[in-house]
């Protein structure tokens, strides 16, 4: 196992950053892949067992933890009800909220407390957002003493993390999410990176991380066959993947992913691949890099040498179509590729040729994104389940079976040999005590 995952680490390309083994800045964490270096993690746990801190979130809200130094970092939003909510003829249904109030709240990692919660915007006309989604899904990033809390359409903030400061906001980002956000906010040295996929616009900016002004931003130009805005809108985060010398911004959105170049936005390829709804994140490893097509449930692996302009099939080494991932992101451990499906089957397959080594239906359903950690694959479901598999076996091996109470919509965190959940009310440090 060790063999597997130090060939993981070396032949995932991610960003220039380097990240303290106490951190986990963004989604999917230091290596933007779910990887978490520590040999200590947890494996067992409940309301009773090895819980070092619970503390209540208000409001609503999806994002992921995130964590850097003695913080831990969430968003959420406050719902004002409207009593009589109007549908809108040809949009979505009626809005049953007529007002939300966004935050971005930091609780100290050592006891819980919360340090800051900080109100950043307040919106008295809020997009309509599917109940199934928050007004604050997007998991925010932090690195140095700023945070970046992102809402999609409704703003971007720029926060001190010492003081609570708001140092610059963007309010003009504008595009119809139809059904929420979720897309998460990445930096990759001086640049914040934002991806707008709505059902009327749909582009990828990027911003002086240190102003907040824009220095790029490309329209997606996607040829759709419906008018339908479901069809239209993503939820992808982007990642940056570095592939002989050539670095590349990878943006999934719906019907199609592209690579552009981080420093001016232009496009560099793209493979269309149909599907709405895209929302996991891509990971490389083992030479191959590998990405899924959203509700259409199509997992891809292709071959990244050469790529430009439009994707040929000669580029795709295998594909798949059962049991593929839509909402959680894919995690690649040496050899073997896992992912667990909306509805519940965990999979393992062979990275090199996506032979199917084992599936199994685990119990409910899933969003939170699974994570490695000490050898174990971290799947946690929307009931408050978390089951820890070995990542090294050649068939399905639980090793505990753990459950807190309320349900995972965001995707776990580790730091120090800590992991850090958050369910739909609390978020939780889980240590071995």
């Amino acid at each position: 196992m060790r063999i597997r995952l130090l060939l993981a680490a070396l032949s995932l390309l991610a960003g220039p950053q380097l990240y303290a083994a106490d951190s986990w800045p963004g989604y999917r964490g230091p290596t933007a892949d779910g990887h978490f270096a520590g040999a200590n993690a947890p494996t067992k746990w409940s309301e009773k067992q090895n819980v070092v801190w619970k503390t209540a979130i208000h409001g609503k809200g999806w994002s992921s933890p995130i964590v850097l130094g003695d913080q831990v970092w969430v968003t959420t939003a406050d719902e004002v009800l409207d009593p009589n909510p109007k549908p809108v003829k040809g949009g979505p249904p009626a809005n049953p909220v007529k007002e939300v109030t966004y935050f971005a709240v930091c609780v100290d990692r050592k006891s819980g407390k919360v340090l800051h919660d900080v109100k950043l915007h307040v919106d008295q006309k809020p997009q309509y957002c599917h109940p199934f989604n928050s007004f604050a899904s997007p998991t925010p990033f932090i690195e140095g003493d700023r945070v970046y809390a992102h809402f999609g359409s409704p703003g971007t903030f720029c926060v001190d993390t010492s003081t609570g400061k708001v140092l610059w906001e963007r309010v003009d980002l504008k595009c119809d999410h139809f059904r929420g956000a979720a897309s998460s906010p990445v930096v990759y040295g001086d640049l914040l990176y934002l991806v707008l996929d709505g059902a009327d616009y749909q582009f990828v900016t990027a911003l002086d991380k240190r102003t907040g002004k824009t220095v790029w931003t490309t329209d997606r130009k996607i040829k759709y066959s419906t008018d339908n805005g479901d069809y239209k809108k993503a939820y992808g985060t982007p990642v940056l993947f570095t592939v002989g010398g050539a670095q590349w911004l990878v943006c999934p959105s719906a019907e199609c992913t592209m690579a552009y170049d981080p420093k001016t936005g232009a496009e560099l390829w793209r493979l269309t691949h149909g599907g709405m709804n895209g929302a996991a994140r891509p990971v490389m490893a083992n030479g191959l890099m590998y990405l899924t097509s959203g509700h259409t449930g199509k997992l891809f692996a292709v071959k990244p040498e050469g790529l430009a302009g439009a994707v040929p099939k000669e580029a795709i080494s295998w594909q798949v179509a059962k049991n593929v991932s839509t909402r959680p992101s894919l995690l690649v451990a040496g050899d073997r590729l896992f992912m667990v499906s909306d509805t519940g089957i965990a999979s393992c397959l062979e990275t090199a040729t996506g032979k199917v080594v084992w599936t199994e239906r685990l119990d409910g359903e899933f969003s939170s994104s699974p994570v490695l950690a000490g050898g174990n694959v971290y799947f946690c479901n929307q009931i408050g389940k978390t089951f820890v598999v070995k990542a090294d076996e050649d068939s399905y091996t639980l090793v505990t079976e753990n459950r807190l109470d309320g349900g995972f919509m965001a995707s776990p965190a580790f730091a120090d040999n800590e992991l850090f959940l958050r369910t739909k009310t609390h978020l939780y440090a889980i240590g071995k005590k």
